[in-house]
């Protein structure tokens, strides 16, 4: 994620929450909006593929408590999203530039933004050049429901920045090699005085704060030294992942500068809904069809399981539909044992019936006949 995102997007007004709000509430608006906007639900329809990219960026940010820190820190310092940088070009300034990763050496970048604020001299302790960490790349994956349970290895193709292959890197054409920048002696920062005791570091105009000149741009990739690497990788999905689930697997993302560590590479889950079963934490759950002679006069009914073939379940006479029975031990496989298969009963009423069915219940209602069961919630005695 480039800080130049994170500072002209408002993630907060893309999920319609407040700045303060709390994780399960930027939790509950993702879900939300991630069921509305989803690929599966929205065939065909661009702008919701883009909403649902915009959401999962936005949640990515937000759900992350270090990367929600550091982004609320950057909106702070420029005007909460309401700053722009230049648009590149002759003199534009590079906001990759501006910023290093946290990861790549110990230092948000923004002690060398601001280190000479009171003569700290933070600018010529960097080197424009120094190794600098791969940007995070993130993905999406569907599995079946049978799949997040058991674990999967899954395909899946990503695309990232990596060394140009023809310049290997350095921005120049080959043959030719880029050369110190003058005014800043390689640094990429410059100090300048504001009147008084303040001075500040600023990013070299001469070289948008790369601290290195191209005289001879590479043709490929325009003197920038990067181009896009597409490739496919297998990637292990853990057992246990729930839907809309984000995993994270270090050293997967692009590639780093410099001999910079590779970035991180995370995947959103997402879990094909089952025909039969459903989930509520380790358990499985599932409903469970009985006929009304069941219910009444109790009876000994086959349940399916998800892997093991069905189970008997003895349903008692007078169950009441909707009543829940637990089969231990029939759910999520963990680390540290299974879940239960929680089987709820719902009573059939038969849409047919024939004479002799329907005279028997008519023979069968005269008999039972007792106080009308409506009649509290309708205020009779």
């Amino acid at each position: 994620m480039s800080t130049k995102d994170w500072l002209e997007k408002d993630y907060y007004k893309v999920l319609g929450v407040s700045a303060d709000a709390k994780p399960e509430e930027i939790k509950k608006a993702f879900r939300k909006l991630a069921r509305q906007y989803h690929p599966d639900q929205n065939k065909h329809n661009p702008e919701a593929e883009e909403k649902f990219k915009e959401i999962s960026e936005a949640n990515s940010v937000l759900s992350d408590a270090e990367k929600r820190k550091e982004y609320d820190e950057a909106r702070r310092l420029f005007g909460g999203g309401g700053f722009r940088f230049p648009r590149g070009g002759q003199g534009g300034v590079n906001p990759e530039d501006l910023f290093v990763n946290v990861n790549s050496s110990g230092d948000s970048g923004l002690g060398d933004l601001f280190g000479n604020l009171f003569g700290g001299g933070g600018a010529q302790r960097r080197s424009g050049r120094g190794p600098r960490r791969g940007a995070d790349i993130e993905g999406e994956v569907t599995i079946d429901f049978a799949d997040a349970l058991a674990g999967a290895m899954v395909s899946m193709q990503t695309t990232s920045e990596v060394a140009c292959d023809t310049c290997h890197g350095t921005g120049a054409r080959p043959g030719t090699q880029p050369t110190v920048c003058r005014a800043c002696q390689g640094s990429g920062m410059q100090t300048s005085n504001s009147g008084g005791m303040f001075q500040i570091s600023e990013p070299c105009r001469e070289c948008r704060g790369r601290g290195m000149i191209v005289t001879d741009p590479c043709p490929t990739c325009a003197g920038s030294g990067r181009g896009k690497s597409r490739r496919t990788m297998q990637v292990r999905i853990p057992a246990g992942v729930t839907d809309g689930q984000r995993i994270r697997i270090k050293g997967k993302g692009g590639a780093g500068e410099n001999s910079g560590a590779a970035g991180d590479l995370y995947v959103m889950v997402h879990v094909r809904p089952h025909s039969v079963f459903g989930r509520k934490g380790d358990h499985l759950t599932v409903t469970v069809p009985v006929t009304f002679v069941e219910a009444a006069l109790g009876a000994d009914i086959s349940v399916p399981t998800l892997d093991d073939g069905p189970v008997r379940l003895r349903i008692p006479a007078g169950t009441p539909n909707g009543r829940t029975f637990r089969v231990k031990g029939r759910g999520v496989k963990t680390r540290t044992g299974s879940g239960d298969l929680l089987a709820s009963v719902e009573a059939q009423v038969p849409t047919h019936l024939s004479e002799e069915a329907r005279a028997a219940l008519q023979a069968y209602a005269a008999r039972v006949a007792g106080p009308d069961p409506r009649a509290a919630m309708l205020g009779g005695s």
